[in-house]
This record gives C-alpha cells, sequence and structure tokens, in this order.
C-alpha cells in the first residue's frame, strides 16, 4: 500500500558500485572452471550479488544473500524498522558455503504484520551487504495490496527494464515471478546471433545442463542491475517453469533434453531444482500458499515438474495423414481420445487435493479473493481460422504448413499450445471445479506466453473466475514469430475466435501490476518502451477491471 511505504525512508536506486560493463567477465567460461572456488570469485569475492527476500507471512520473511570467501563463513544477519539500524529487531545467523555455491538464506521470525523492513548482512570482518528493504503480509481486515508479477526474462534478448520499472515505480506490496527467470539455452541459440544484445554477454556460453552450468547462468542473471534492484527493495514469490531447467520440460522429461547427449534427465532436474534453490529467495516447498490478510489467499502452484504428464505433439499425431480428410480423422480421434484422458495430470494428484482443499478453507475464512501463482495459460485459446488465410507470398512454406495444420486443429476444437492447461483439459476441469465448489472469487496469474491476455473463465455454462497473463520482461512474443501478421490484426483475430478471451497484446514487453481490494481487482500493464537499451520509460498501459462475484473482466 502506498501509504504505508510513505511512513519509510526508501532506499537509493544507485545504492551499489556494480555497473552494466563491469560485472560480465565470464564469457566462454567452462563447467570445469564455474565448479572451482576462483570461479565463483570472478564475480568478486565478498557480497557479490546484493540481498534478496521472499517467501512472506504476517510474521516471518526469508532473507538471501551470497558471500564468496576462502572458506566457509558465519554471516551475521539483522533487520529494523530504519534504514540506519539504530535498533534491530531481529538478529541472526547463516552460513556461505561452497556447498551451496556460497549462497546463504535464513528465515527471519517474530515480526510485526503489515511492516516494512530494513535487513543487511554482516561478516566477520565487518564488511556489510547492501541494505534490502522487506515486507510481511497483512493480518485480518485489509483494504488494500498491490502485486507486481512478471515472467520470461531472457537475458540475451535486452535489458529487464520492467525490473527498473517497478523498484523506480515503487508503489507495490509484493513481486510474483511467474517462472522463466533464467534460459537455459547456450549463446547463439535463443536469442540467435542476429537478435542478441551485444552488451548481454551470456555464462556459461554453452547450453546449461549440470549443477555448475545452472549456478553460473544463475550468477550472471542476478549481477544484472535491476534485477538486483528489484530483489533489494520487494520481497518476491517465485515460481519456476520450464526453462529453470529445459524448454517444454514435464515430471520425467523435455523437449530440449537429449538423454543420449545430455545424460539423465533426474539428475539434470535435481541440479537445476538445486541451483535454482541456492540462488532464489524461496523455501523448498514445491507448492505454497499465502495468506493476504482477510483479503487474499495466494497459491503458488507447480505446473512443471511436480505431476505434469508429458505434453502432445500434434505433429505425432498428424504424422502419416497426407490429405485435408486423414488429418481431421486423426485429429478428431486424438481429441475423444487421449487428448480427453480423465486421468492425465498436470498439477499431480497430491497437489490437486491440496488445492481443492485450500480453495475451500479460503472462502470459508472468508477472504475475498483465492489467487492462483503459476506458469502457463488455462484460458481456452484456438488459433484463429482467418490467420491462415491472410499470409502472403513472403511468407516460407514451413511457416505456412505449421499455422495450417494450426488452424485444422481448431476446426476439430483443439487448441494452439498443448504445452498449457489446454493440453491437460480434464486437469483444468478439476480445477475449475474445486473453485466452483468453494465458491471461489478466482483470478488465475499466468506468464510463459511473452504476450499480454485477459480471459473470462467459465465451465459447462458457470463462471469460474478471470485470467490475466502478463507479457514478458524481455522475451520476444508474437510479433517476433508472426511478424508478417501486424500486432492489431493478430490481436483482434484471437479475441475473434477465442470466446473466453476478452484482450490480448502481443506486441509488447512489460509487467503487470494487480492491486486487490475487498470488492475489486484492478490490473494494470505497463509496457516498458523496448529491450535494447536500458531504460525505465513506459510506452504505454493498459488497465482491467474486475468486480468481486463476478467473474468476468471489464477490459
Amino acid at each position: 500500500m502506498r501509504a504505508a511505504m510513505q511512513t519509510t525512508s526508501q532506499p537509493a536506486r544507485a545504492s551499489t558500485a556494480l555497473t552494466r560493463r563491469n560485472l560480465f567477465t565470464l564469457a566462454g567460461a567452462s563447467a570445469a572452471l564455474v565448479a572451482a572456488p576462483a570461479a565463483a570469485r570472478s564475480f568478486g569475492s565478498g557480497f557479490t550479488h546484493a540481498v534478496a527476500s521472499g517467501e512472506p507471512s504476517a510474521k516471518s520473511v526469508l532473507l538471501w544473500t551470497r558471500f564468496v570467501a576462502e572458506a566457509e563463513t558465519t554471516l551475521t544477519w539483522q533487520v529494523s524498522e530504519s534504514e540506519d539500524f539504530n535498533r534491530a529487531v531481529a538478529e541472526g545467523s547463516v552460513t556461505a558455503s561452497p556447498a551451496r555455491d556460497w549462497c546463504a538464506k535464513g528465515v527471519v521470525t517474530g515480526l510485526s504484520p503489515d511492516r516494512w523492513y530494513f535487513y543487511r548482512f554482516i561478516a566477520p570482518g565487518g564488511t556489510t551487504s547492501p541494505v534490502g528493504r522487506t515486507r510481511t503480509l497483512p493480518e485480518g481486515p485489509t483494504s488494500a495490496f498491490k502485486l507486481a508479477v512478471f515472467s520470461c526474462s531472457n537475458y540475451g534478448f535486452g535489458y529487464f527494464n520492467a525490473y527498473g520499472h517497478a523498484a523506480e515505480a515503487n508503489d507495490c506490496d509484493l513481486a510474483l515471478h511467474l517462472g522463466d527467470y533464467i534460459y537455459e539455452y547456450g549463446a547463439g541459440t535463443y536469442p540467435d546471433a542476429n537478435q542478441a544484445a551485444p552488451e548481454r554477454v551470456l555464462a556459461p556460453v554453452t547450453e546449461i545442463v549440470a549443477l555448475a552450468d545452472y549456478r553460473l547462468r544463475y550468477a550472471t542473471y542476478r549481477a544484472d542491475p535491476d534485477c538486483q534492484r528489484l530483489h533489494q527493495v520487494l520481497p518476491m514469490i517465485a515460481v519456476w517453469d520450464d526453462h529453470e531447467s529445459a524448454n517444454d520440460s514435464y515430471e520425467n522429461g523435455a523437449q530440449n533434453h537429449q538423454p543420449e547427449t545430455e545424460g539423465d534427465w533426474q539428475l539434470r532436474k535435481a541440479a537445476a531444482k538445486q541451483a535454482y534453490r541456492e540462488w532464489m529467495p524461496v523455501s523448498d516447498a514445491a507448492y505454497a500458499s499465502y495468506q493476504v490478510g482477510d483479503l487474499a489467499t495466494l497459491f503458488r502452484l507447480d505446473t512443471r515438474l511436480e505431476g505434469r504428464d508429458q505434453q502432445f505433439d500434434l505433429g505425432m499425431v498428424l504424422k502419416g495423414a497426407s490429405d485435408p480428410q486423414a488429418m481431421t480423422a486423426a485429429l478428431t480421434k486424438f481429441r475423444d481420445g487421449d487428448w480427453a484422458d480423465a486421468e492425465r495430470q498436470l498439477l499431480g494428484e497430491a497437489q490437486d487435493a491440496w488445492l481443492a482443499k485450500g480453495l475451500g478453507a479460503s472462502t470459508a475464512s472468508g477472504t475475498s479473493w483465492q489467487v492462483l501463482v503459476q506458469q502457463v495459460l488455462i484460458g481456452k485459446l484456438k488459433t484463429p481460422q482467418a490467420l491462415a488465410s491472410q499470409l502472403g507470398d513472403g511468407v516460407p512454406d514451413f511457416v505456412k504448413q505449421r499455422l495450417a495444420a494450426s488452424a485444422m486443429a481448431s476446426t476439430v476444437g483443439l487448441p494452439l499450445n498443448m504445452d498449457a492447461w489446454d493440453g491437460y483439459p480434464a486437469a483444468r476441469e478439476r480445477v475449475f471445479k474445486a473453485a466452483l465448489a468453494a465458491d471461489a472469487n478466482l483470478i488465475v496469474l499466468a506468464g510463459d506466453t511473452h504476450n499480454g491476455w485477459a480471459f473470462d473463465l467459465d465451465h459447462e455454462g458457470a463462471k469460474v473466475g478471470v485470467e490475466l497473463g502478463v507479457c514478458s520482461v524481455s522475451s520476444p512474443g508474437f510479433e517476433t514469430y508472426l511478424s508478417f501478421v501486424p500486432p492489431a490484426t493478430m490481436a483482434a483475430a484471437l479475441v475473434a475466435e477465442n470466446q473466453q478471451l476478452k484482450w490480448a497484446d502481443t506486441a509488447q514487453r512489460g509487467y503487470m501490476v494487480v492491486e486487490l481490494t475487498p470488492t475489486r481487482a484492478v490490473t494494470e500493464y505497463r509496457f516498458t518502451g523496448g529491450v535494447r537499451q536500458r531504460s525505465t520509460k513506459l510506452a504505454g498501459t493498459k488497465r482491467i477491471v474486475t468486480d468481486k462475484g463476478s467473474a468476468t473482466l471489464a477490459v
């Protein structure tokens, strides 16, 4: 809440000596190099990556830092209500160890609800970390709470201007990151050499597979000054999506994992999880809930690694079908068979049951909103039929073929993206039924697609809730993949084709702010002015409102 934030002094924007040019010295480093302590010191010794906080509750918060030394080191942390630390309200110790890539985390308890705090770490020699700011969640009656929501921050494509703007705007209570915080690809892949921002030097240069690789990639991303600044001034609740492990990951594999050359998937997945939990201000719980007074329950979900079945591939469904009649028959058989399988899992049985129970408990307690903090779109999205007919002669044949197959799939009721909830209709139905049974005021937050979306959600004629999909921090969207279609034409075609979809933006980067009050939720999309230069200037905004109990959006 803005009023609460005005009661404390704010950390200065340039509180560290880091610059964009002096951070990235590890281009070309190998996995063997990064595994050694000397490579850790390539980002400097001492407090190398500032501070961060997360996992807030009404009386506790998790604190994070990284301290590189010659040997395992015990650090002291302090929490104060004032930035000068005249009186510490809590104090404790944590250990920075090479076994955890020098990352150290500690949980502060006994704090007061709905309050801003400052924190810092102190090394044995008296060296202090940068000062961070965090806050506890409200308890009891709560009039307003603002969430800054991010997704898909690909370092190579450009600068994290959405992070920078959110830190500078200084008008939110909590940051949410919905996944793809890092990307696993090697340099020159995504982005390719023509797309990459030349100053954004990636390390390691190869695709990340081993624990040492993942650690170095986080070190590179977390050295970004806007990323550091966001973490320094706001607590964060974060979920991983696929690129924190490998593209289109699921419980037992990934599209971008080849066992014959990259080893056992379970080992790679374990390495990805370990590095994420070392470098991020998160707990080790796969999923969790957070209570924002009587205003909202936030449910942090894992739609990737906990229980997801493998994604379907329409190319495999259509394999061997050489004419439109055969293709339609194959798609129809698939729609009525494997795609509709009632046992198909996205969350897994345990998480399904946990969520259903949590939704019921939240509404029974009188909480106003039930918010899913998760990765992929839950709204129904089909390929526009008109799109394929609008393609000009300059479009490559393979693009025309893919769009034609996708458009044909939509004629039999199949979705555009099998990697989203659309590929798991039975799993989505279970969530919708649980929300209806709980009489929830459901808001679903989603990332993953790099574009902005707003859906009214329904199930068998009953209104379920609304979904707000956030555009990416820096990863490109439809405007790159389908550059031959004007963004306004693309958005209009998508809205016209999809009954649940009320608004879309397929061309801009940025983030969104969701302000919750007891009677309404107001979402503001904030579009940055590009990502090729570092800037906090906005190109525009879009405001969308939903009233409590309406399960509809006013766009």
